[in-house]
């Protein structure tokens, strides 16, 4: 008895410290049709790598986020686990939860060693993991996106600049081999008041399980501007090489060195006043592959919203994309009005956002003709739900929500 009692207070004295559960999440749901009857159709160029999303999302998406800090060390360094579901349901009126995602998916699943001493605050992860991810809101591009299964080093500070290296081997839900990707990031070079730089080199092995493949890379360097018109600006320079064209992703290995892709990214958001905010963007990217395909690809677009009162306001959006290719030049330009209850109040950030939203778009035979070839199922195609028309206009309503 006394050495089961002693084992007790003994497990008693290393008990843990109970930490909260961390909840966050994100959705969109809504239901949407077109003017000439049936259901929704989404407008996206051939060729482009987005499309600009107010009014023109085909699908409920849901993200929940769980996050549990097991233990913080006598050092203060923290131990931690998250892990994220994702759902995917393409608009049918009747949650499917079908599509290229599958019913459900682990988005993330990840430990990781934070605030840790040894790296001067820096942390150690391994898992699959949601990281150092840059998006452009609008058009839900994400330009540089790091997140794969893998381990690495985050933010390591060494003098005034932080290091970062991720091992990963698999960066995709789409990529179907496992393929060693190798991450460097350094930031924390001040540049001006309010702006910060931050380099980014990727290279990519060559798989020795896929024949004819390469090894490649890619770099990104990018400038980023705080209290810029009450928002911030980003502006990103990218540049790959054989798979590395992927730039935020791994390419395609059996691509060579011959294959090159140049990026410019330039984009920021504003808050005027607390009526008026948005944001704009510019993306411009050369494709060099072979004569055949070789492409340019351009993309403008803005949206703006202004409040009439704290939970009432009108946000509208328009974007063009063109695509430079074999078969012509295509084009295609949208736009879309949506009065929207926004409850939580005024800001262009601010959720949740219940909106009611008109969206047209046109194109031009070029873009149709390019979806005849490489989508027959859009709405660009002669099979879609404009058929041989080269416009369209949807209209229906959604929510969209964020929390932490």
């Amino acid at each position: 008895m006394k050495n089961k009692l002693g084992l007790a207070l003994t497990l008693g004295s290393l008990a843990l410290p109970v930490h909260a559960l961390e909840f966050s999440g994100y959705v969109r749901s809504g239901v949407g049709g077109s003017v000439d009857g049936g259901s929704q159709a989404c407008f996206k160029l051939p060729g482009a790598q987005s499309k600009y999303r107010l009014g023109n999302e085909c699908e409920q998406y849901g993200e929940l986020d769980l996050r549990q800090d097991l233990a913080t060390l006598d050092d203060g360094s923290v131990l931690s686990v998250e892990g994220m579901v994702a759902l995917f349901n393409e608009y049918d009126h009747t949650p499917k939860f079908t599509g290229d995602f599958g019913n459900a998916r682990m988005a993330q699943m990840y430990g990781e060693w934070s605030n840790m001493p040894a790296l001067n605050g820096g942390s150690f992860w391994a898992g699959r993991r949601f990281y150092k991810r840059n998006d452009i809101h609008i058009s839900d591009f994400y330009y540089w996106n790091q997140s794969a299964t893998g381990a690495g080093f985050e933010d390591v500070l060494i003098g005034d600049l932080k290091y970062s290296y991720a091992f990963s081997r698999k960066d995709s839900v789409f990529q179907k081999e496992y393929i060693n990707r190798h991450d460097f990031n350094i930031g924390g070079f001040k540049t001006n008041p309010g702006g910060e730089l931050e380099l980014g080199l990727s290279f990519i092995d060559k798989p020795s399980s896929v024949e004819d493949a390469n090894s490649g890379w890619a770099v990104t360097l990018q400038h980023v501007q705080d209290e810029f018109l009450g928002g911030t600006n980003k502006l990103a320079v990218q540049y790959g090489q054989g798979p590395g064209t992927g730039l935020g992703y791994t390419g395609d290995v059996g691509l060579d060195d011959s294959a090159k892709s140049y990026r410019l990214v330039e984009f920021f958001d504003w808050q005027v006043t607390p009526q008026f905010g948005g944001q704009v963007e510019a993306v411009y990217q050369k494709d060099v592959r072979d004569n055949a395909s070789d492409q340019n690809w351009l993309s403008l677009g803005v949206r703006p919203t202004y409040a009439f009162t704290d939970q009432i306001k009108l946000v509208t959006e328009l974007g063009y994309d063109q695509v430079q290719a074999s078969g012509g030049t295509r084009r295609l330009s949208k736009f879309t009005v949506a009065p929207t209850w926004s409850p939580a109040g005024p800001g262009f950030w601010t959720r949740p956002e219940v909106r009611l939203y008109y969206t047209y778009a046109n194109w031009n035979q070029a873009a149709q003709d390019a979806a005849n070839l490489l989508d027959a199922g859009s709405a660009l195609s002669d099979t879609g739900a404009f058929e041989t028309s080269r416009h369209g206009s949807n209209f229906g309503v959604q929510v969209e929500y964020w929390w932490k």
